[in-house]
C-alpha cells in the first residue's frame, strides 16, 4: 500500500493510515485501519468506493461506530466513517439526512418542526446509516415506521435509490446486511403534531433511557437481539451473570444487556464475555443468544 500515492490521488479528502479505532469506537477497543477516511458529501464517498474498486482495496464503511466490535487486529484496507456527512433537508413533513448525522439531533430537527412519528429514536445514539442498516429501534418503534427511502453505493460503484419495499426490514434487520452497500443518505416521512406532546414524550423516553442504561462508560448499547418470547437482561440476570467481567469488559451492573468497559478492555476481552454469556444462557435456558453488534475486522 503506496501511502504516498494514495494521498495524491484523494488529494481534499481527510484521511489517516494506521489510525486506531479505538479513538473512535464507543467501546473505546479495536486496532488500527490501514486507511481512515471521513468523506464530506456523497461524490467524495463515489472517489473513495471507486478508486478502492480501481486498485482492489478492501473497504467498508462504520457509521459513527457505535453499535460494533472493532477485533484488536484492526481493519484491513480503507474504514469510511461518514461523521463529516450531516446535511440536513426539511420539507413538509419528509426529513432528508445525509448519512452521517446523528439520530439523536435529527429527532430534535423533528421536534423543533411539530413532526411526530421519531420519538422512539430520541436516545439512540447512532448516525442515520447506521440506524437504517440496523432497523435501530426503541420503545415500541423501528426506523421501518418512519422510512420513506434511502440512497445508496452499491459494492461495484453504482448509486440507487431504495424504498420502503426495497429494504426487508424486519428486527434489526435490513437488505444492506445482506448486500454490500453504502447508505449515503434517507428520507422519512413522520406527522404533523404538537410541539409540546412531542416534547414531553421524548422527555420521558430520555428519563427512562439515563435511569436504566450505563451511559457513564463507554460500551456498544444493547449487545444481543432480544430472543422470542424472552428479554435478554431479565436472562443474563437471573444467570447471576451482571457484573461478571474478563479484562476490561463487565456486564454492567445498572442494564444486564450491556457490556462496557471499566478500562482498558479490549475487543479480545468484550468476544471473550459475549461467548461466555452466550454459553451460559444456552446451558440454563436453551436460548441461543444472537449478538446484535457487529463485530468485524481482523484477529
Amino acid at each position: 500500500m503506496n501511502k504516498e500515492l494514495i494521498t495524491e490521488d484523494l488529494q481534499g479528502i481527510r484521511l489517516f493510515f494506521d489510525e486506531p479505532l479505538s479513538t473512535y469506537t464507543y467501546t473505546k477497543t479495536g486496532g488500527p485501519a490501514d486507511v481512515l477516511v471521513f468523506p464530506e458529501n456523497q461524490d467524495q464517498v463515489k472517489q473513495v468506493v471507486d478508486y478502492c474498486l480501481a486498485n482492489d482495496y478492501p473497504w467498508l464503511v462504520l457509521g459513527n461506530a457505535s453499535n460494533l466490535i472493532v477485533k484488536d487486529g484492526g481493519i484491513e484496507g480503507f474504514v469510511i466513517i461518514l461523521t463529516d456527512m450531516k446535511q440536513v433537508a426539511l420539507k413538509d413533513n419528509q426529513i432528508t439526512v445525509d448519512a452521517g448525522a446523528s439520530l439523536i439531533e435529527t429527532t430534535k430537527l423533528a421536534l423543533e418542526a411539530s413532526l411526530t412519528g421519531f420519538e422512539f429514536a430520541c436516545g439512540i445514539p447512532g448516525s442515520i446509516g447506521g440506524a437504517v442498516y440496523m432497523n435501530a429501534g426503541a420503545y415500541g418503534g423501528e426506523i421501518k415506521d418512519v422510512f420513506t427511502s434511502c440512497q445508496v453505493i452499491w459494492e461495484d460503484g453504482t448509486i440507487e435509490k431504495l424504498t420502503l419495499d426495497d429494504m426487508n426490514f424486519r428486527y434489526r434487520h435490513s437488505l444492506l446486511q445482506e448486500k454490500k452497500g453504502v447508505i449515503l443518505s434517507a428520507t422519512f416521512t413522520l406527522k404533523k403534531g404538537k410541539y409540546d406532546q412531542i416534547f414531553a414524550k421524548m422527555d420521558e423516553l430520555t428519563f427512562l433511557r439515563e435511569s436504566k442504561q450505563p451511559l457513564d462508560l463507554p460500551s456498544c448499547g444493547s449487545v444481543f437481539k432480544r430472543p422470542e418470547g424472552y428479554y435478554t437482561g431479565a436472562l443474563i440476570q437471573a444467570a447471576d451473570l451482571q457484573g461478571y467481567t474478563i479484562g476490561g469488559a463487565q456486564v454492567s451492573t445498572k442494564h444486564a444487556g450491556f457490556i462496557v468497559n471499566i478500562g482498558d478492555a479490549t475487543a479480545t476481552d468484550y468476544m471473550e464475555l459475549i461467548a461466555h454469556i452466550q454459553t451460559v444462557i444456552f446451558e440454563r435456558n436453551q436460548v441461543q443468544l444472537e449478538p446484535e453488534v457487529r463485530i468485524i475486522g481482523r484477529d
